[in-house]
């Protein structure tokens, strides 16, 4: 009989789509493969959790979405972390309400502050009503009880584990890519003067310092994404100031994304903090030269196969930048993103994490 798993995932997590979203949709793709039967419910959404062997949740910084799941479960279940720390940013890359704000509370409350921003708006909803009895308390509760915890690095369950002083066991997961869609590069001419950047357009990604950084550079820009809810404004400004050689697009899908990757020299993500950075992966796998921003775990993946930058400083970022387009195009990461970064490699080390969860359940 196959295993049953359910994962619980954000409720806005298909209409505001980024990172998580693909880990969650292309791991149940990958398990199903493999003869998983994966259900995915929203945080929101009511949960026969007698049918279920395992509950899959996600995002260790959104607590609210899992409280209430956990009390009313009665089965064992895995957190993929996904921590996140907003921290660097709200204090220094923020407008400068917000930064004096952010400062003020502290990491901790700065996230319940946007958690209840967001359930105020009806931008989400509030699954779990103790989570108002305080941030920091329901994530240590949420990571507490999960039989195993699944970080996409181990930066990342160190800096959890340092943060909320819990040390509990865990089996890196490490994100990756559709290696069916990036198998083969598509015949496009390479453009050795085209930078481009995908991903979400807001201040985390830093966006507005690419299109600063290249106003005097001999490179056209071409940025992809659109912006999340509360983030128009960031947007608008990077429309606003962008120069005649930026392009700009909306979201599109990875199959047409092949195209874009294929005929860039360079992609740059120069964000102030990423657990992974999934397009700098999908266009390594391109052949594209990659700049990356420190924060996070990024160095966990790209080593010295990138050019880091400071989010917070524009020299640094062209240094990076410069550094990319001199050089010549390889394709060596490529090979080493398809061998140990793709969807079917995570879900087998996540069955496997399943399956030493419920043996120890017997």
């Amino acid at each position: 009989m196959s295993l049953r798993i359910v994962f619980i995932v954000r409720s806005t997590f298909d209409t505001v789509k980024g990172g998580d979203t693909m880990q969650v949709l292309c791991t149940a793709r990958e398990l199903r493969k493999l003869g998983v039967e994966v259900v995915i419910k929203k945080a929101s959404d009511p949960v026969d959790y007698r049918k279920f062997d395992l509950m899959h949740l996600f995002n260790s910084i959104r607590p609210a979405d899992h409280l209430v799941h956990i009390a009313r479960a009665g089965i064992p279940y895995v957190l993929s972390t996904v921590y996140l720390d907003y921290s660097r940013f709200d204090t220094l890359g923020r407008g400068i309400t917000s930064r004096s704000l952010f400062r003020f509370t502290g990491k901790h409350h700065a996230e319940y502050l946007k958690t209840c921003y967001r359930m105020l708006k009806k931008q989400d909803k509030l699954v779990s009503n103790s989570y108002l009895l305080g941030h920091r308390r329901a994530v240590r509760k949420v990571v507490s009880g999960a039989r195993l915890l699944l970080p996409n690095s181990k930066s990342e369950y160190e800096r959890l584990s340092a943060d909320f002083t819990i040390s509990k066991e865990y089996r890196v997961i490490p994100n990756g890519i559709d290696s069916e869609l990036f198998q083969l590069i598509p015949g496009v001419k390479r453009k050795e003067d085209q930078v481009l950047c995908v991903g979400q357009i807001y201040g985390l990604k830093n966006q507005h310092r690419l299109i600063e950084v290249t106003r005097n550079m001999p490179v056209k820009l071409v940025i992809i994404g659109k912006p999340p809810p509360n983030h128009r404004a960031y947007y608008e400004y990077c429309r606003k100031t962008a120069h005649a050689r930026v392009e700009f697009h909306d979201f599109m899908p990875q199959e047409e994304l092949v195209r874009y990757y294929a005929q860039s020299k360079v992609h740059a993500l120069p964000s102030w903090f990423e657990t992974t950075g999934l397009s700098s992966l999908e266009a390594g796998a391109m052949g594209c030269n990659l700049v990356v921003g420190t924060g996070g775990d990024t160095r966990s993946y790209f080593r010295d196969r990138a050019s880091f930058c400071d989010a917070q400083d524009a020299g640094c970022i062209e240094k990076a930048l410069e550094t990319e387009l001199e050089k010549p195009t390889t394709f060596s990461f490529r090979d080493y993103i398809l061998s140990h970064y793709t969807w079917e490699h995570a879900a087998m080390e996540t069955l496997a994490a399943y399956h030493n969860v419920l043996s120890d359940e017997k």
